[in-house]
């Protein structure tokens, strides 16, 4: 499913990203925050997602100040080396501070969200785009990945992209007018899109009930990076980044989850509770930190994920895609998932919308 045909879809957020349920609440209305922790909960979240705008704003305009001056020949891989190694550093910078936040935008500006980080996929579900560093037609975080790492896209991903309708093979800059247009288009709109969701949000207030759900329906996300890489279809395919968004948007939640954590143990149980919480979120990142860099694990050969067998469940890929369904799974009482509903329903927190 694109963002474009889940972001107003309401049976789809329990598998939108970590704090995908932040609401807005207008003027201060909506949910009572008067209690102590639930109102220490609701300013600790606002802030912490301030400062992840705030780093992805800084990250995406320095992604832009780092590109190549346009000349004749566009950018050379031999002589702009330095300029596209270091883009590619802002851009892993700020596709971290996105994973973090993704939820809240993807809730309060769906637009935004798509236009900053649709997949070159869903993009083209609307048709081809001819030129792709003009800002328009396919943008955002992935239309600059793309790019940035033309050339060393993984044979899978090149595979899965050459059957799509309106497939453009990605490639740097070849002339002044594409470079110009890179850095005034495509890398500007990515500039201008962030700005405006800082400029909304300042004033904003959020449903802190919502948000601990949306801790809950988080593991949905990481299962289908996984599952979405088998086929070379995952988010950050041509960086290779999947892992370090994994890693990222687990942080996300467990930040979340720590600004709930005195009224979770405020309540008959809840000290116990918060320590097997805190346990499942070990659990998860132990997954993630038994591989090293950002990429997963290669995907076995004929893996199936509708029946795995015990020689992939062996490998690396297969340890992580075992231990994220065991800890998604809300049938199994001692899963994370099945934790934090536990801690939800104590809190009197309501069931999302389906």
């Amino acid at each position: 499913m694109s963002k474009r045909e889940a972001q107003f879809s309401l049976s789809a957020l329990p598998l939108r990203p970590l704090l995908v349920s932040l609401l807005l609440v207008a003027g201060g209305c909506g949910s009572d925050t008067s209690g102590a922790p639930e109102a220490q909960a609701q300013a600790t979240i606002k802030s912490y997602i301030t400062a992840e705008m705030g780093k992805l704003a800084a990250a995406s305009l320095a992604l832009r100040a780092a590109a190549p001056a346009p000349d004749a020949d566009g950018w050379n891989a031999r002589t702009d080396a330095g300029a596209i190694t270091a883009m590619q550093t802002q851009w892993k910078a700020a596709r971290i501070a996105y994973e973090h936040i993704e939820g809240a935008i993807a809730v309060l500006f769906p637009d935004l969200d798509a236009s900053t980080d649709e997949r070159y996929d869903g993009f083209l579900e609307s048709g081809p785009d001819a030129d792709l560093f003009d800002g328009e037609g396919v943008t955002g975080i992935h239309a600059l990945e793309r790019i940035l790492w033309a050339g060393q896209h993984p044979a899978p991903v090149v595979a899965f992209e050459m059957t799509l309708a309106g497939y453009q093979e990605a490639a740097f800059p070849a002339n002044q007018a594409q470079a110009t247009a890179f850095r005034e288009g495509l890398a500007t709109r990515l500039v201008t899109d962030v700005q405006s969701m800082q400029s909304m949000f300042a004033p904003l207030t959020l449903d802190t009930a919502a948000a601990f759900r949306g801790v809950i329906g988080s593991l949905g996300e990481q299962i289908e990076k996984i599952d979405l890489a088998a086929e070379g279809k995952e988010e950050s395919r041509y960086a290779q980044h999947t892992l370090a968004d994994m890693r990222a948007n687990l942080a996300g939640g467990k930040t979340t989850y720590d600004a709930f954590r005195t009224w979770v143990k405020g309540t008959s149980g809840g000290a116990a509770l918060d320590t097997e919480i805190l346990a499942g979120f070990d659990r998860v990142s132990a997954l993630y930190v038994g591989v090293s860099g950002d990429a997963l694990p290669e995907v076995p050969a004929g893996f199936d994920p509708a029946a795995p067998t015990a020689a992939h469940l062996a490998t690396p890929y297969g340890r992580i895609y075992a231990g994220l369904s065991q800890e998604s799974d809300g049938t199994q009482p001692a899963s994370l998932v099945s934790k934090m509903s536990e801690a939800a329903d104590k809190l009197g927190i309501p069931q999302l919308p389906q």
